[in-house]
């Protein structure tokens, strides 16, 4: 779902958000709509645009049965159904040639509230860009395109050569191995910055460790996860 707000500093938007969803501030995305500077005439304001996700959003996991939603996902028409379905895929094609590069947009899966897009390319490594970022920001354009056309409560995610699923796999590993070196130093370790999505994973791939606890740091949406000892040193 979106969501606008407004304050005097993107800060003071982004407070205004939290209030009133009641939700913490990375279970949400920010999009700049407007800025406007304080001047004689006229006092400074931020307008923000927020993207709010779901526990199933993004690459944190499947809710429901994983063999009934697997396979619900192969045998899934790949062509678009409908008229939201083909603009969107026409716009996301689009995009990307525009970007340079060529590209095959089909439907991967369709589940309540979410649709899954596959980008079949050879250009995936510089879509998928350094730890998914350029995915990443193909993905939010998608979703804010398909809250144009109407449908803000469908959550867009797109995908090339499985990428979310190893990088899921990775962060696993990942929070795993940074959980036992800080049981053996006692020290916390602050990991590289993460999308909501991945922080997410994170803090609940470790919540169930009774001797660490996670928590986010730094601001904006790329914020970073510290993985802390709370065991008797």
């Amino acid at each position: 779902m979106t969501y606008e707000f407004e304050g005097k500093t993107e800060k003071e938007a982004i407070e205004v958000a939290v209030n009133e969803l009641g939700l913490e501030r990375d279970q949400f995305d920010v999009e700049i709509l407007e800025t406007q500077k304080n001047s004689i005439f006229k006092k400074g304001y931020v307008k923000i645009r927020v993207h709010t996700l779901d526990d199933n959003d993004g690459s944190a996991g499947w809710s429901g049965d994983a063999s009934e939603e697997k396979h619900s996902r192969l045998v899934a028409d790949p062509l678009p159904q409908g008229e939201f379905e083909q603009k969107l895929i026409e716009f996301i094609k689009t995009m990307v040639e525009k970007m340079g590069y060529d590209v095959k947009v089909e439907v991967s899966y369709r589940e309540e509230k979410k649709l899954g897009i596959r980008l079949d390319s050879s250009y995936s490594s510089i879509l998928i860009g350094r730890k998914g970022k350029n995915l990443d920001a193909l993905q939010l354009l998608a979703n804010i395109y398909a809250g144009r056309l109407g449908h803000e409560e469908v959550r867009v995610i797109l995908d090339t050569e499985n990428y979310r699923i190893r990088r899921e796999e990775t962060l696993v590993r990942l929070a795993y191995t940074t959980a036992d070196k800080v049981r053996l130093s006692h020290n916390s370790i602050l990991l590289e910055p993460m999308n909501p999505f991945e922080r997410r994973l994170i803090h609940t791939t470790l919540n169930d460790i009774p001797d660490v606890e996670t928590k986010s740091e730094g601001e904006g949406v790329f914020k970073q996860v510290r993985v802390l000892y709370k065991g008797i040193r």
